[in-house]
Protein backbone atom coordinates (compact mmCIF):
# COMPACT_ATOMS: atom_id res chain seq x y z
CA UNK A 1 0.00 0.00 0.00
CA UNK A 2 2.76 2.50 0.70
CA UNK A 3 3.68 2.20 -2.86
CA UNK A 4 0.40 3.88 -4.07
CA UNK A 5 1.07 6.87 -1.61
CA UNK A 6 4.94 6.86 -1.22
CA UNK A 7 5.63 9.18 -4.49
CA UNK A 8 2.85 11.87 -3.53
CA UNK A 9 4.14 12.13 0.61
CA UNK A 10 7.55 12.84 -0.87
CA UNK A 11 7.66 15.36 -3.92
CA UNK A 12 5.36 18.24 -3.89
CA UNK A 13 5.52 18.13 -7.77
CA UNK A 14 3.18 14.55 -7.52
CA UNK A 15 1.03 15.99 -5.29
CA UNK A 16 0.11 19.29 -7.91
CA UNK A 17 -0.19 16.76 -10.11
CA UNK A 18 -2.61 14.37 -8.73
CA UNK A 19 -4.30 17.07 -7.22
CA UNK A 20 -4.92 18.62 -11.07
CA UNK A 21 -5.45 15.78 -12.80
CA UNK A 22 -7.86 14.57 -10.33
CA UNK A 23 -9.73 17.54 -10.09
CA UNK A 24 -9.44 18.12 -14.40
CA UNK A 25 -11.20 14.02 -14.77
CA UNK A 26 -13.82 15.01 -12.23
CA UNK A 27 -14.69 18.10 -14.94
CA UNK A 28 -13.73 16.73 -18.13
CA UNK A 29 -14.99 13.23 -18.07
CA UNK A 30 -18.48 14.69 -17.21
CA UNK A 31 -18.59 16.91 -20.55
CA UNK A 32 -17.46 13.36 -22.49
CA UNK A 33 -20.60 11.93 -21.84
CA UNK A 34 -22.75 14.28 -22.90
CA UNK A 35 -20.47 15.00 -25.98
CA UNK A 36 -21.28 10.87 -26.08
CA UNK A 37 -24.86 11.55 -25.90
CA UNK A 38 -25.34 14.56 -28.22
CA UNK A 39 -23.03 12.03 -31.02
CA UNK A 40 -20.12 14.55 -30.75
CA UNK A 41 -17.68 12.10 -29.66
CA UNK A 42 -15.06 12.88 -32.15
CA UNK A 43 -15.23 16.90 -31.51
CA UNK A 44 -13.20 16.71 -28.97
CA UNK A 45 -10.18 15.15 -30.79
CA UNK A 46 -10.59 18.02 -32.95
CA UNK A 47 -10.56 20.90 -30.95
CA UNK A 48 -8.02 19.20 -28.88
CA UNK A 49 -6.00 19.60 -32.51
CA UNK A 50 -7.29 22.97 -33.33
CA UNK A 51 -6.34 24.88 -30.09
CA UNK A 52 -2.86 23.76 -30.78
CA UNK A 53 -2.08 26.93 -33.45
CA UNK A 54 -3.31 29.43 -30.60
CA UNK A 55 -1.66 27.72 -28.04
CA UNK A 56 1.57 27.59 -30.13
CA UNK A 57 1.47 31.50 -30.57
CA UNK A 58 0.76 32.20 -26.99
CA UNK A 59 3.49 29.76 -25.95
CA UNK A 60 6.35 31.41 -28.84
CA UNK A 61 5.05 35.14 -27.92
CA UNK A 62 5.22 34.68 -23.51
CA UNK A 63 6.72 30.84 -23.18
CA UNK A 64 5.16 28.55 -20.65
CA UNK A 65 2.44 31.36 -19.44
CA UNK A 66 -1.04 29.61 -18.57
CA UNK A 67 -3.29 32.66 -19.43
CA UNK A 68 -1.09 32.96 -22.80
CA UNK A 69 -1.95 29.54 -23.60
CA UNK A 70 -4.84 29.36 -22.46
CA UNK A 71 -6.54 32.31 -24.37
CA UNK A 72 -4.29 31.45 -27.20
CA UNK A 73 -6.20 27.99 -26.85
CA UNK A 74 -9.79 29.16 -26.25
CA UNK A 75 -9.90 31.34 -28.70
CA UNK A 76 -8.10 29.23 -31.42
CA UNK A 77 -10.16 25.98 -30.36
CA UNK A 78 -14.04 27.90 -30.88
CA UNK A 79 -12.49 29.78 -33.83
CA UNK A 80 -12.34 26.03 -35.40
CA UNK A 81 -15.30 24.99 -34.45
CA UNK A 82 -17.19 28.07 -35.80
CA UNK A 83 -15.38 27.50 -39.11
CA UNK A 84 -16.88 23.97 -39.20
CA UNK A 85 -20.13 24.95 -38.64
CA UNK A 86 -19.64 28.19 -41.06
CA UNK A 87 -18.43 25.37 -44.16
CA UNK A 88 -20.97 23.15 -43.42
CA UNK A 89 -23.81 25.60 -43.55
CA UNK A 90 -22.49 26.86 -46.90
CA UNK A 91 -22.04 24.03 -48.67
CA UNK A 92 -23.67 21.36 -47.24
CA UNK A 93 -20.39 19.64 -46.08
CA UNK A 94 -21.59 17.75 -43.19
CA UNK A 95 -19.59 19.05 -39.71
CA UNK A 96 -17.97 15.78 -39.03
CA UNK A 97 -16.05 16.02 -42.54
CA UNK A 98 -15.45 19.83 -41.68
CA UNK A 99 -13.88 18.87 -38.85
CA UNK A 100 -11.88 16.27 -39.97
CA UNK A 101 -10.59 17.75 -42.79
CA UNK A 102 -9.41 21.25 -40.41
CA UNK A 103 -8.00 19.72 -37.55
CA UNK A 104 -4.90 17.75 -39.40
CA UNK A 105 -4.31 21.42 -40.75
CA UNK A 106 -4.47 23.05 -37.13
CA UNK A 107 -2.17 20.37 -35.43
CA UNK A 108 0.32 20.64 -38.60
CA UNK A 109 0.27 24.81 -37.83
CA UNK A 110 0.74 24.18 -34.11
CA UNK A 111 3.59 21.73 -34.35
CA UNK A 112 5.33 23.83 -36.94
CA UNK A 113 4.75 27.24 -35.16
CA UNK A 114 6.59 25.15 -31.96
CA UNK A 115 9.10 24.50 -34.21
CA UNK A 116 10.12 27.30 -35.61
CA UNK A 117 10.00 28.67 -31.84
CA UNK A 118 12.84 26.37 -31.33
CA UNK A 119 11.97 24.84 -28.25
CA UNK A 120 11.05 21.51 -28.91
CA UNK A 121 11.49 19.82 -25.66
CA UNK A 122 8.46 21.75 -24.88
CA UNK A 123 6.92 20.88 -27.70
CA UNK A 124 7.02 16.99 -26.47
CA UNK A 125 5.76 18.60 -23.10
CA UNK A 126 3.17 20.47 -24.74
CA UNK A 127 1.98 16.97 -27.06
CA UNK A 128 2.27 14.47 -24.43
CA UNK A 129 2.49 16.16 -21.12
CA UNK A 130 4.67 16.28 -17.87
CA UNK A 131 3.87 16.42 -14.47
CA UNK A 132 6.95 18.71 -13.72
CA UNK A 133 5.15 21.49 -15.73
CA UNK A 134 2.37 21.42 -12.84
CA UNK A 135 4.00 24.32 -11.31
CA UNK A 136 1.62 26.45 -8.44
CA UNK A 137 0.28 28.95 -11.15
CA UNK A 138 -0.87 25.86 -13.47
CA UNK A 139 -2.26 24.22 -10.72
CA UNK A 140 -4.41 27.45 -9.32
CA UNK A 141 -5.49 27.47 -12.69
CA UNK A 142 -7.18 23.42 -13.38
CA UNK A 143 -8.76 24.51 -10.03
CA UNK A 144 -10.84 27.54 -11.15
CA UNK A 145 -11.22 25.74 -14.20
CA UNK A 146 -12.75 22.30 -12.92
CA UNK A 147 -14.49 24.19 -10.27
CA UNK A 148 -15.99 26.97 -12.63
CA UNK A 149 -16.99 23.92 -15.18
CA UNK A 150 -18.78 21.94 -12.95
CA UNK A 151 -20.67 25.06 -11.68
CA UNK A 152 -21.53 25.92 -14.98
CA UNK A 153 -22.76 22.34 -16.22
CA UNK A 154 -24.51 22.15 -13.08
CA UNK A 155 -26.48 25.79 -14.02
CA UNK A 156 -27.32 24.63 -17.56
CA UNK A 157 -27.59 20.89 -17.22
CA UNK A 158 -31.44 20.75 -17.58
CA UNK A 159 -31.43 23.05 -20.79
CA UNK A 160 -28.46 20.80 -22.33
CA UNK A 161 -30.05 17.66 -21.35
CA UNK A 162 -32.98 18.68 -22.92
CA UNK A 163 -30.88 20.19 -26.25
CA UNK A 164 -29.53 16.74 -26.62
CA UNK A 165 -32.04 14.20 -26.34
CA UNK A 166 -35.33 16.90 -27.80
CA UNK A 167 -33.72 20.05 -29.48
CA UNK A 168 -37.34 20.30 -31.28
CA UNK A 169 -39.04 20.37 -27.82
CA UNK A 170 -36.87 22.58 -26.13
CA UNK A 171 -37.23 25.22 -29.18
CA UNK A 172 -40.63 25.09 -28.90
CA UNK A 173 -40.41 26.30 -25.06
CA UNK A 174 -36.88 28.04 -24.11
CA UNK A 175 -34.72 29.53 -25.99
CA UNK A 176 -31.88 29.05 -24.18
CA UNK A 177 -30.81 25.69 -25.78
CA UNK A 178 -28.03 27.68 -28.27
CA UNK A 179 -26.71 29.44 -25.36
CA UNK A 180 -26.92 26.64 -23.10
CA UNK A 181 -24.88 24.49 -26.06
CA UNK A 182 -22.59 27.47 -26.86
CA UNK A 183 -21.63 27.82 -23.05
CA UNK A 184 -20.95 23.69 -23.17
CA UNK A 185 -18.58 24.48 -26.20
CA UNK A 186 -17.01 26.52 -24.07
CA UNK A 187 -16.28 23.93 -21.08
CA UNK A 188 -14.64 21.87 -23.99
CA UNK A 189 -12.56 23.75 -25.04
CA UNK A 190 -11.19 25.33 -21.70
CA UNK A 191 -10.87 21.61 -20.22
CA UNK A 192 -8.51 20.57 -23.08
CA UNK A 193 -6.52 23.89 -23.07
CA UNK A 194 -6.10 23.63 -19.44
CA UNK A 195 -4.81 19.66 -19.68
CA UNK A 196 -2.47 20.86 -21.91
CA UNK A 197 0.40 20.91 -18.93
CA UNK A 198 -0.61 17.59 -17.01
CA UNK A 199 -1.94 15.46 -19.95
CA UNK A 200 -0.81 17.04 -23.11
CA UNK A 201 -2.15 18.26 -26.04
CA UNK A 202 -2.64 15.14 -27.84
CA UNK A 203 -3.28 13.06 -24.79
CA UNK A 204 -5.84 14.86 -22.62
CA UNK A 205 -8.70 14.44 -25.12
CA UNK A 206 -8.90 10.59 -23.88
CA UNK A 207 -9.11 11.33 -20.35
CA UNK A 208 -12.12 13.03 -21.71
CA UNK A 209 -13.91 10.45 -23.33
CA UNK A 210 -12.49 7.07 -22.59
CA UNK A 211 -14.03 7.28 -18.73
CA UNK A 212 -17.36 8.21 -20.38
CA UNK A 213 -17.45 5.85 -23.30
CA UNK A 214 -16.73 3.03 -20.45
CA UNK A 215 -19.35 4.43 -18.27
CA UNK A 216 -22.05 3.72 -21.00
CA UNK A 217 -21.46 -0.04 -20.57
CA UNK A 218 -22.51 0.21 -16.69
CA UNK A 219 -25.43 2.44 -16.33
CA UNK A 220 -28.32 3.56 -18.84
CA UNK A 221 -28.71 6.15 -16.06
CA UNK A 222 -27.12 9.86 -16.49
CA UNK A 223 -26.79 11.45 -13.47
CA UNK A 224 -25.15 7.36 -12.92
CA UNK A 225 -23.30 7.70 -16.05
CA UNK A 226 -21.40 11.34 -14.87
CA UNK A 227 -20.84 10.56 -11.72
CA UNK A 228 -19.32 6.88 -12.92
CA UNK A 229 -17.28 8.64 -15.78
CA UNK A 230 -15.96 11.45 -13.70
CA UNK A 231 -15.08 9.01 -10.68
CA UNK A 232 -13.29 6.76 -13.42
CA UNK A 233 -11.39 9.50 -15.06
CA UNK A 234 -9.72 10.35 -11.16
CA UNK A 235 -8.93 6.55 -10.80
CA UNK A 236 -7.09 6.59 -13.52
CA UNK A 237 -4.80 9.88 -12.87
CA UNK A 238 -4.03 8.41 -10.11
CA UNK A 239 -2.56 5.44 -11.04
CA UNK A 240 -1.24 6.70 -14.26
CA UNK A 241 1.15 8.97 -12.29
CA UNK A 242 2.46 6.14 -10.31
CA UNK A 243 2.84 4.37 -13.68
CA UNK A 244 4.62 7.45 -14.90
CA UNK A 245 6.78 7.83 -11.08
CA UNK A 246 8.26 4.14 -11.43
CA UNK A 247 8.52 3.44 -14.96
CA UNK A 248 9.77 7.06 -15.84
CA UNK A 249 7.89 7.49 -18.40
CA UNK A 250 5.02 10.24 -19.53
CA UNK A 251 2.27 10.85 -17.76
CA UNK A 252 -0.34 11.83 -20.41
CA UNK A 253 -0.19 8.32 -22.40
CA UNK A 254 0.08 6.40 -18.85
CA UNK A 255 -2.79 7.82 -17.95
CA UNK A 256 -5.00 7.66 -21.34
CA UNK A 257 -3.71 4.03 -21.68
CA UNK A 258 -5.43 3.32 -18.40
CA UNK A 259 -7.94 4.88 -19.13
CA UNK A 260 -7.96 2.81 -22.57
CA UNK A 261 -7.64 -0.20 -20.19
CA UNK A 262 -10.90 0.28 -18.23
CA UNK A 263 -12.97 1.06 -21.64
CA UNK A 264 -11.87 -2.40 -22.79
CA UNK A 265 -12.48 -4.06 -19.63
CA UNK A 266 -15.97 -2.16 -19.69
CA UNK A 267 -16.48 -3.38 -23.44
CA UNK A 268 -15.99 -7.02 -22.57
CA UNK A 269 -17.48 -7.33 -18.90
CA UNK A 270 -19.89 -4.55 -18.36
CA UNK A 271 -23.50 -5.71 -17.93
CA UNK A 272 -24.79 -3.17 -20.72
CA UNK A 273 -24.29 -4.70 -23.87
CA UNK A 274 -20.84 -6.15 -22.92
CA UNK A 275 -19.11 -8.84 -24.81
CA UNK A 276 -18.93 -11.28 -22.28
CA UNK A 277 -22.61 -10.96 -20.50
CA UNK A 278 -25.90 -11.25 -21.89
CA UNK A 279 -28.14 -8.03 -21.62
CA UNK A 280 -30.66 -6.39 -24.02
CA UNK A 281 -28.62 -3.84 -26.37
CA UNK A 282 -27.77 -0.63 -25.67
CA UNK A 283 -29.97 1.87 -26.73
CA UNK A 284 -28.45 4.60 -28.73
CA UNK A 285 -28.16 8.11 -26.83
Amino acid sequence: MELLWAPFVEFAFMRRALLGGVVLALSAAPLGVFLILRRLSLIGDAIAHGILPGAAIGFWLFGLSLPALTIGGLVAGLGMAGLAAWITRRTGLREDASLAAIYPISLASGVLLLGLAGRKLDLLHLLFGSVLAVDQNTLNGMLLVSLGSLLVLALIYRWLLLDSLDPLFLASVSRFGPLAYGLFLTLVVLNLVIGFQAIGALMVVGLMMLPAAAARFWSRHLPSLLLLAALTGAVCVWFGLLLSYYANLPSGPCIVLLAGLVYALSVLLGPLNGLLRTSRPLPSP
